[in-house]
Parts: C-alpha cells; sequence; structure tokens
C-alpha cells in the first residue's frame, strides 16, 4: 500500500536576495537588491529591503520579508519610546544590540531574517553589524547576507581583508576604500553575484550614510 502524501505547511518561506554593507573611514555603503521570489517565481522586482532604523543608521534584511516586515515594525516602535524617553535618537551601536535583543527574544519560533546593520557610530566612523537570525551579531568592515552571500563574501575578504580582531593594539576594522570606490566595489560584486544565483538580480538599491546624511544610488542588474 502506498503511504499518504500531504503537503507538509511551513510557517516560513525564504525569499531570497542579497545584502551587503562595507564601512569606510567616515562613511558607510549598505546596499540590496530589489528583487523578492519565491521558489522558481519573482513575486516583483522592485522591492527594497533596505530600512532606515535612525538618522544614521539603516538596515539591509533577507529571508522572510513577512518576518523582515514584523521585526522593522517592531524595532520602529522601540526606536520611538526610546526617542521620547532619552530625547534623542539611538546610535548605530545601541540600535545593533536592540536588534540583537530583538532577534534573541524571537530564538525559539524566531525572526528568519538575516540582517546587516550599517551606518555611523558616536565617532562618526562608519560601522557594520552583521547578525544570524536569533541574535548573534559582530562588528565588521564589511558583509554579506543573504542567497548571494556564498558568491559575494569571498571577493570582498580578497579586496577587502580586514585586521585579525585578536591582534593587539585593536586594529579598526573600517575598510581603506573611498566612499566610491566601495560604491563602485557594491555594483560590481551585485552583478558578479546576479550572473549566477537565481535569486539577485533586477536592480541594486545602494545607501551611503555620511555625516552629510543619507543617500541613495539605483544601478539596474540583469533581469532574467
Amino acid at each position: 500500500m502506498a503511504t499518504k502524501q500531504q503537503a507538509n505547511w511551513s510557517p516560513y518561506d525564504n525569499n531570497g536576495g542579497t545584502c551587503v554593507a562595507i564601512a569606510g573611514a567616515d562613511y558607510c555603503v549598505i546596499a540590496a537588491d530589489t528583487r523578492m521570489s519565491t521558489g522558481y517565481s519573482i513575486l516583483t522586482r522592485d522591492y527594497s529591503k533596505i530600512s532606515k532604523l535612525a538618522d544614521k543608521c539603516v538596515m539591509a534584511s533577507s529571508g522572510f520579508q513577512a518576518d523582515v516586515k514584523a521585526l522593522q515594525k517592531n524595532l520602529a516602535a522601540r526606536h520611538l519610546i526610546y526617542q521620547h524617553q532619552h530625547n534623542k535618537q539611538m546610535s548605530c551601536p545601541a540600535m545593533a544590540q536592540l536588534l540583537s535583543n530583538t532577534l534573541y527574544y524571537k530564538r525559539f519560533f524566531p525572526y528568519y531574517a538575516f540582517n546587516v546593520l550599517g551606518g555611523l557610530d558616536n565617532e562618526g566612523k562608519g560601522c557594520v553589524f552583521t547578525y544570524d537570525a536569533v541574535g548573534s551579531y559582530e562588528r565588521v568592515g564589511y558583509s554579506s547576507q543573504g542567497s548571494g552571500s556564498t558568491l559575494i563574501m569571498p571577493v570582498l575578504d580578497n579586496q577587502l581583508k580586514s585586521p585579525s580582531p585578536l591582534l593587539l593594539p585593536a586594529v579598526d576594522a573600517v575598510t581603506p576604500l573611498s566612499e566610491s570606490e566601495a560604491v563602485d566595489m557594491v555594483k560590481d560584486v551585485f552583478a558578479s553575484a546576479a550572473e549566477r544565483d537565481i535569486y539577485t538580480g533586477d536592480k541594486v538599491e545602494i545607501v551611503i550614510v555620511n555625516a552629510g546624511g543619507i543617500r541613495r544610488e539605483y544601478t539596474d542588474l540583469r533581469k532574467d
């Protein structure tokens, strides 16, 4: 007798997409493609994975976009409470800790979201924080998350090679690139990832955070 087959429902989906962040001496570049997929279908070619959490703090998220939306709303509400209590916006390192706590709180039924946080720290230096789904995080000079991260990360490692965090005295993790060089590098790694990853494509949204504020750029990727 043939065993009964049934479709198993899952609360999660992976909508694909890729995020990258690069920190410089006085800037931070956060980028993500705008494709949202499920399986072999493209749901939309124009979905922003990037969310502004504070004036100098931006988050890019891949994974399950329903969980990402819930996470963004949660962080926005917590940030509003913080602003009412402290009469100032949260710093990027404070927001990084809050994001970690928010993810860890849901560790037994996690937000299926893989985040990169980028912005400027209290000294005006670029900072990037990279996360897993349950809140483990690290401050780094550059990072990538999402379906194209396995293609992009080795290239960033090769080009930007951070000093070891074990070095004493500690060396800054910021990359030696200028702002425009970092933007060009982001465009290059996304163009490369789009060649091989079916979940990365259509457009790259690039957000540049510096002392002057936040700027956005878009570049087209292959649409197949």
